[in-house]
């Protein structure tokens, strides 16, 4: 229980900890948020108390039994699917009903099949793998689908499961697939289309954006392609799929921030808009400079400096302070004119700059470095606090900053929540780093409250209002639930896993882990 009894309390801020776990039967149905007043002492990027082994057993031996509650809620929604949309994309969770939106390729068992390893759940997994090997069969799928999605979700679940467990039926389904979704880079730029049939190959970009590729589509597929290509020998894979970062580099803006459209169908890209985001359609784009040069070792230095570029354009032109309590947030810039709101999207950025603070060739005690741990601590307590304010302790879509004197608002047209895993993303990755258990504190408040306001009989439901309680979810659970909301969740509790971010390991933007290439190539897998 916290306080640690040999830490007093003017190190460690004993009132703002939760109570102990309650007891196994416990539901979550009496829960209440707590509110946003607290945890102050965060705002600017500092910890108020020591972490020392002592603190850190304390806080270890706490989280091992919260992690149970998360394998409980897996159990529970994974029990839902399996009986009623086995093999399906989805399962709806109020009606029961099955849902096969993503070309009916089993999307929500795919994407889940790591979660299933990571949390022990060998049974599960199993029947899952049977699945894959005996049903999967991409000639069913006759539509055109989104490369970006298919790839992040089902090629990089497969080749997650396939990473973890060593099982070669995923390597040969992943294999399928991605020589499928393949036919998209058939461009005259070399900037694949957006969406692609499977079956006849036709591939093309989305009439909603203008018929232009989407920044953050064609430059989130590269760590699944590079390790298909690594783990089959199909070298054109990766070749492709980092030329593409080739050709931005050579149209990369002095500050480093890219509009997010682009013109894929000339003989050269070109920009097609002048919005720049960290958010919808910009964000996983930044995150894979980074997580392409960590997969490669750290030896590829242009994805670090492209990096290293576009977090110091993003210091100079989008970070700001909110009214009135300083909160740091991360803005948008639309034809020259910042726009003072902030995507849930964004909270990924806590942990990034993080792990690209942690991983700085010029130290970690360096100046960038530090100014980047600084901002992303400062940064993920905003998110904390875009759920801590809201009645539900959830957050919404996106904020708006600077419109009174609270901080932000909710934006317009955006109370829900679609179960988006963003902002425990970086509480996991912050506690594995820093220790600190403040972010333990907040994982468990907000799993809390998705067990009070999204649980449903079969699975969660996401929410049309996190302003209003007493709302039953909707009847929509999207694959990444499970395949990174709950999984992140899991892994901030689970001081024993295998996971290891810094030298290990690299996540795909939809939280599937898979080794290094240095770590693949020393330890083969052995093919069962």
């Amino acid at each position: 229980m916290f306080p640690p009894d040999n830490v007093g309390k003017d190190d460690y801020p004993a009132k703002y900890m939760s109570p102990p776990v309650p007891s196994s039967g416990h539901d979550f149905s009496s829960y209440r948020p707590l509110g946003g007043d607290r945890f102050v002492e965060w705002k600017d990027g500092e910890t108020p108390y020591a972490i020392t082994p002592a603190l850190l057993k304390q806080s270890d031996d706490l989280a091992r039994s919260r992690r149970d509650y998360v394998k409980k809620a897996m159990e529970h929604a994974w029990s839902g699917y399996k009986k009623h949309a086995f093999g399906q994309d989805e399962v709806l969770p109020q009606s029961g009903k099955s849902h096969s939106n993503w070309g009916g390729m089993g999307t929500t068992l795919v994407d889940s099949l790591d979660t299933l390893w990571l949390m022990g759940m060998k049974e599960e997994f199993t029947q899952a793998r049977d699945w894959v090997r005996d049903h999967l069969d991409h000639d069913h799928v006759h539509k055109s689908i989104s490369v970006f999605e298919t790839t992040i979700r089902s090629l990089g679940g497969l080749l997650s499961a396939y990473d973890w467990s060593g099982d070669k039926a995923f390597l040969d389904k992943a294999n399928d697939l991605g020589a499928r979704l393949f036919k998209s880079f058939q461009s005259p730029s070399g900037i694949p289309f957006g969406s692609v049939n499977i079956n006849d190959g036709r591939a093309s970009n989305f009439g909603w954006a203008g018929n232009n590729a989407i920044l953050s589509e064609f430059t989130t597929i590269q760590v699944e392609y590079r390790y298909l290509a690594r783990a089959t020998g199909k070298k054109e894979y990766a070749d492709k799929a980092e030329r593409v970062y080739e050709l931005m580099k050579e149209i990369e803006p002095s500050n480093g921030l890219y509009p997010l459209y682009v013109r894929n169908t000339g003989e050269k890209p070109s920009f097609a808009n002048q919005k720049i985001s960290f958010g919808a359609m910009g964000d996983s784009f930044y995150e894979y400079m980074l997580k392409i040069w960590l997969q490669g070792g750290k030896k590829e230095s242009m994805y670090r400096e492209m990096y290293d570029r576009s977090i110091q354009g993003m210091h100079d032109e989008l970070l700001f302070k909110s009214t009135p309590t300083g909160l740091t947030y991360i803005a948008d810039k639309v034809s020259g004119r910042v726009d003072h709101k902030m995507d849930h999207l964004v909270c990924f950025m806590g942990g990034l700059l993080a792990l690209g603070a942690y991983t700085d060739p010029q130290g970690f005690d360096s100046t960038r470095a530090q100014r980047d741990l600084k901002t992303a601590k400062e940064l993920t307590y905003t998110c904390y606090q875009m759920y801590a304010r809201m009645k539900t302790g959830i957050s919404p879509e996106f904020v708006a900053f600077g419109k009174d004197s609270n901080d932000f608002t909710v934006g317009h047209n955006a109370a829900f929540y679609i179960l988006r895993p963003e902002t425990v993303e970086s509480f996991f990755v912050l506690n594995q780093l820093t220790g600190d258990p403040a972010y333990r504190e907040w994982g468990w408040e907000v799993f809390q409250s998705i067990e009070r306001y999204c649980r449903t009989d079969i699975a969660y439901g996401s929410l049309t209002n996190v302003n209003n309680p007493g709302a039953a979810p909707e009847d929509r659970m999207e694959s990444f639930f499970l395949a990174e909301t709950i999984k992140y969740l899991y892994l901030l509790f689970d001081p024993d896993t295998e996971v290891d971010i810094v030298n290990k390991h690299v996540f795909n933007t939809e939280a599937h882990p898979m080794r290094i290439l240095p770590e693949f190539d020393k330890s083969p897998l052995a093919l069962k």
